[in-house]
């Protein structure tokens, strides 16, 4: 599965990814925005997509995630 839902506040914004493989690299988008793994987000009201891509070698796996903010 790759694609899971979250909810959220401005309280918990920090997304961090973690790859099995410590050689592979981890791109964060919250929506087209690019954030370093570990940082914080900024939510909007509604749905915000997340997608979270892990390449490794040229094995390339995206995550969707939608957070919810209310």
């Amino acid at each position: 599965m790759t694609e899971y839902t979250a909810t959220t506040s401005n309280a918990s914004n920090k997304i961090t990814a973690e790859a099995e493989d410590e050689n592979a690299e981890i791109t964060i988008l919250v929506g087209e925005t690019e954030i370093e793994n570990g940082a914080s987000a900024t939510w909007e009201e509604g749905e915000n997509t997340v997608t979270i891509t892990v390449t490794n070698g040229t094995a390339t796996k995206t995550y969707t995630v939608t957070v919810a903010k209310s």
